[in-house]
């Protein structure tokens, strides 16, 4: 496939991004409120403010029922319900499943080999909307199984929900290659240790037995080729336009094929968006200042509920981990207690959950909380850990490599600045010092032409924090935001964002950009 990408030009300089209310033309339902806006953080690239409207004159594509469709479905229900576990999967939906051939196109191989791609279909809408989730999430098939629960129950009646696992994740041939030991090394550095030698060791051992393990793989499991699956995917539904939901980084991929694919562009929702600049460090700075700003309405939501937590969350949590430094458990260690707790604040519905968790861990009892993070460091015959596919796919999307003196500087800069949080959102710079640095241009988050797209950001955002996607709408030509005063990973949460997202995918009524929804 030709490529279409366009270096990004250099930057310098260092902006504010000062993070205010926003003046609104507001959707039903939106309306003023109290503000939950994590602290600024300066980063690089371009302010917020939106671009001159290159594709606002494109008008949104219709909606097209499928022309002999290819993709063969088959039943896939007791598996997938099987795979969802609980809460069990509503009773009104049924779930297909199949498998598309895309080509691998690695660097070395281009346009050349073969990667399976598994997708499934929830709900028998004649539409279908393909949804993308983070890679370090849960696989996209089963995180659309889960969605198509909490939409709007008309748009389930135009739309069939089509998740897809991104290459290297769930069932589209899972990326294996961290060892077990490496994989507990890589986040279980103590967040208070002085010395990243260790880190960096396990990073090294990590990216030599995954160049190994993979081989030509290896640098094709990035975001702008997962596009070209997306691509092979649309065309094999029989839709002239790809209609998307992409939750969180996976927005980087619906980005990519906004570059690649500028004419097949449908109905984009970017549910959140990482941050596009250039600078890895200032971006995971605003990671950890979304992890704060997110654990503190957690804890503001737990005192409110009478949790067992009492009214101060943060020194529960302190607890918990100086107990597990003190008892120097090598298997959960205060740094995955920290996984555990950043992977829980990112699941809004298991706050109460993870409330009880740290409780009972504050009492001795770990159990609980470490559920939270096994998805990422175990992995069995039949669930791969989401680490791997995580490494590769981030590593292979950036170009920035820091050395040893700039990681120890970003850790404990970010240790002062964000104690809690700080030392293990700068850790994971670490991780890409040995991966190969990737040779061809990163892709533009965006294209003119390019239809409108929706971009939600939350005020409070553990994954990808409001500052970073308003960043990445502002770079967009024709996106427009809705931002959601809430916390948690993603907006749909909020009635007035899944309203906005309802009336635009199936209506095409596009909303004002900066629109706000204080619930």
């Amino acid at each position: 496939m030709q490529r279409r990408g366009v270096p990004r030009a250099p930057r310098s300089g260092t902006v504010r991004l000062l993070l205010s209310a926003l003046v609104v033309a507001l959707l039903a339902g939106c309306t003023a409120g109290p503000s939950l806006r994590p602290p600024v953080v300066e980063n690089e690239g371009p302010p917020p403010q939106q671009l001159p409207g290159v594709g606002r004159s494109v008008p949104l594509p219709p909606l097209v029922e499928p022309k002999s469709p290819r993709v063969q479905w088959s039943d896939c229900d007791e598996v997938t319900r099987a795979r969802l576990g609980d809460p069990p999967a509503a009773a009104e939906f049924r779930f297909s499943c199949s498998r598309v051939n895309a080509t691998l196109d690695a660097p070395d191989l281009p346009t050349r080999g073969v990667k399976r791609i598994s997708v499934l279909k929830a709900g028998s809408g004649p539409i279908p909307l393909v949804v993308i989730n983070d890679v370090d999430g849960e696989p996209g098939t089963l995180f659309a199984a889960r969605l198509a629960a909490k939409l709007p129950p008309e748009l389930l009646q135009r739309f069939s929900l089509v998740g897809v696992d991104r290459r290297g994740t769930g069932e589209s041939d899972a990326v294996r290659c961290v060892p077990d030991d490496v994989r507990e090394q890589l986040i279980g550095h103590d967040p208070a240790a002085t010395e990243v030698e260790p880190l960096l060791d396990a990073a090294r051992k990590a990216g030599q037995q995954c160049s190994i393990s993979l081989e030509n793989e290896q640098g094709a499991l990035d975001s702008w080729r997962t596009a070209g699956d997306l691509e092979e995917l649309r065309d094999q539904l029989g839709v002239d336009h790809l209609h998307a939901l992409a939750r969180g980084e996976g927005a980087r991929v619906l980005t990519a094929y906004a570059s690649r694919y500028t004419d097949r562009v449908g109905r984009f929702v970017l549910d959140g968006a990482p941050d596009p600049a250039p600078d890895a460090a200032l971006v995971q700075e605003g990671v950890a200042a979304g992890l704060q700003a997110t654990f503190d309405a957690f804890g503001v939501d737990c005192a409110t509920r009478g949790c067992p937590l009492g009214s101060d969350a943060t020194t529960a949590l302190d607890d918990v981990t100086s107990r597990l430094r003190d008892t120097g458990d090598a298997t959960f260690g205060p740094a995955q207690a920290l996984y555990a707790v950043a992977a829980g604040l990112a699941q809004r519905d298991r706050w109460p959950e993870l409330a009880d968790a740290i409780a009972s861990a504050r009492g001795g009892d770990t159990a609980r909380l470490a559920a939270f993070v096994e998805p990422i460091v175990q992995e069995s015959r039949s669930v791969p850990s989401r680490l791997d596919a995580t490494l590769a796919t981030r590593c292979n999307d950036t170009l920035s490599r820091l050395s040893v003196d700039q990681t120890n500087k970003v850790i404990n800069d970010l240790r002062v600045k964000y104690p809690v949080f700080g030392p293990i959102a700068a850790q994971q710079l670490a991780w890409c010092g040995p991966w190969p640095v990737r040779r061809e241009p990163l892709p533009e988050p965006g294209a003119a032409g390019t239809p409108p797209v929706l971009v939600a950001s939350t005020a409070a955002d553990p994954v990808t924090p409001e500052q970073g996607t308003a960043r990445a709408a502002a770079q967009m030509p024709s996106a427009v935001r809705v931002a959601w005063q809430g916390a948690g990973h993603g907006a749909l949460a909020s009635p007035c964002v899944a309203d906005a997202v309802r009336a635009f995918l199936l209506d095409g009524r596009v909303p004002h950009d900066g629109t706000l929804c204080p619930t």
